[in-house]
């Protein structure tokens, strides 16, 4: 039987599902930034970006789109009601203080005990950058990771160990690839989805560390 992978939209849509209402969320670059056009629009989720905003609504329109409004990914963003803009130093205190709930970040590897690089490569040609995902890592109360399963070369990219430098240690709660979702814990990862017509078979050889079954049994 053949699957289909999970495209960036379809990542995002299923990360928006798993978001409580009342939560303050910090979505990262990229593809955490396309979480914000699924959440629904009845719950109250306040989106924070670190380069000083609050209560971020879905992305604009071209023809509403204002420049004063990035979010840190340099993004047209929309402000909701109530949103507020402030210094960058008063944004990272909230990461730092621990002041939200999740933050959804990309990786290049996910360790099996939650360790988390998503920086650099290490590649000598690599450009390092940073910015403020180590804040978020040990800062937010839960990290969620959206990635692809596999590299470009197709080397996996959950592993036992992680192999470039380090962003945060242990810090990873929950990823979100084009293949499955998975819990990290104490026993290791725990396969909680997996898209239709991928065999258990094939998604722990595309996978670098042993994996459990915790998909719910009918």
């Amino acid at each position: 039987m053949t699957y289909q992978r999970l495209n960036r939209e379809q990542i995002a849509q299923r990360v928006a599902q798993d978001i409580p209402e009342g939560s303050y969320v910090n979505l990262g670059i990229g593809l955490p930034t396309k979480i914000a056009n699924y959440l629904d629009a009845d719950k109250e989720i306040f989106l924070h970006s670190e380069n000083g905003l609050l209560g971020m609504g879905p992305a604009p329109d071209e023809a509403n789109r204002d420049p004063d409004l990035i979010n840190a990914g340099k993004e047209f963003v929309t402000l909701l009601t109530g949103g507020a803009y402030f210094h960058h130093a008063d944004s990272f205190a909230m990461m730092r203080g621990g002041h939200l709930d999740i933050c959804v970040l990309g990786a290049f590897q996910v360790a099996q005990n939650g360790d988390l690089a998503n920086w650099h490569t290490g590649a000598p040609d690599a450009i390092p950058a940073v910015g403020g995902a180590m804040d978020l890592a040990v800062g937010a109360k839960k990290v969620f990771v959206t990635m692809d399963h596999v590299t470009k070369k197709g080397e996996p990219k959950l592993v036992q160990a992680c192999n470039y430098p380090v962003t945060g240690l242990n810090c990873v709660s929950r990823i979100y690839t084009d293949l499955a979702v998975i819990d990290v814990t104490a026993q290791g990862f725990v396969v909680l989805e997996m898209v239709e017509g991928l065999s258990w078979e094939e998604l722990q050889s595309l996978t670098g560390a042993p994996l459990i079954d915790g998909r719910a049994k009918a």
